[in-house]
């Protein structure tokens, strides 16, 4: 089996790359910067690093091609590109800061599901799974988070639309919700909250995700886990708001 994750020179990203590779599976580490996606793959004959952004289709396209050329074919994507951009309301929020964040979290999205969609659809056996990271943010959002929460409420439209779109092609999509994990940006938005004086959120350790990003890349194409959401247990989700 092998899959390609994008973001994967940090966090959430790098943290699935490492697992995957650690189960034996074929892994294509997809983000712009490569030394630190060399780091995680080093020593696993099963990486290939494609220092690609995300944001540029010909990139894109090229990425994906080289992906294929090295595995042969393309067995689940983890569509995990993302950035959090300027806290603060709306009225605070730069237009450059809008378009970094969109560009990004929601057409960098579109782009990568495009190129893994259109692979799976014409590869033979025919097929594959897309899994995209979209948020507890994409259900209720976190105060000054408009550009993150506007583009994880679009990214659920893509899963649904993916998932409608796939039947016909043995191609599966989910979305995975992620509640802090211990992650660079969480711990960006934890020092934000302290120096705002306020109590952060719990978080839990980031292996659960990739523990949870298996089961879901490991279900038969029949089966597929539409939304699935692990989080801090006792983080304000429910009643969020």
């Amino acid at each position: 089996m092998n899959i390609l994750i994008t973001g994967a020179s940090s966090g959430i990203g790098a943290a699935a790359a490492r697992f995957f590779l650690e189960q034996g599976w074929e892994v294509g580490l997809m983000a712009r910067r490569a030394e630190p996606m060399e780091e995680v793959a080093a020593g696993h004959a099963g990486a290939l690093v494609l220092p690609v952004d995300v944001t540029d289709a010909a990139a894109v396209e090229a990425g994906f091609d080289a992906f294929t050329g090295r595995f042969g074919r393309i067995d689940v994507l983890f569509n995990n590109a993302g950035m959090f951009g300027k806290a603060g309301p709306i009225d605070e929020i730069d237009l450059d800061t809008w378009r970094a964040v969109v560009d990004l979290n929601l057409n960098g999205m579109f782009l990568c599901a495009r190129a893994a969609f259109g692979r799976m659809r014409r590869q033979d056996p025919q097929g594959g799974r897309i899994i995209n990271n979209g948020s507890i943010s994409a259900h209720v959002p976190r105060d000054g988070s408009v550009c993150y929460t506007t583009t994880k409420h679009a990214v659920t439209g893509l899963t649904r639309t993916l998932s409608l779109d796939g039947r016909a092609f043995n191609i599966a999509c989910g979305q995975i919700d992620i509640g802090n994990a211990r992650t660079p940006m969480v711990a960006a938005q934890t020092e934000r909250t302290l120096a705002d004086g306020r109590t952060p959120d719990p978080s839990m350790d980031v292996q659960n995700v990739s523990d949870a990003l298996m089961f879901m890349a490991t279900r038969p194409l029949d089966a597929n886990v539409q939304f699935m959401t692990v989080m801090a247990t006792t983080m304000p989700y429910i009643g969020r708001g």
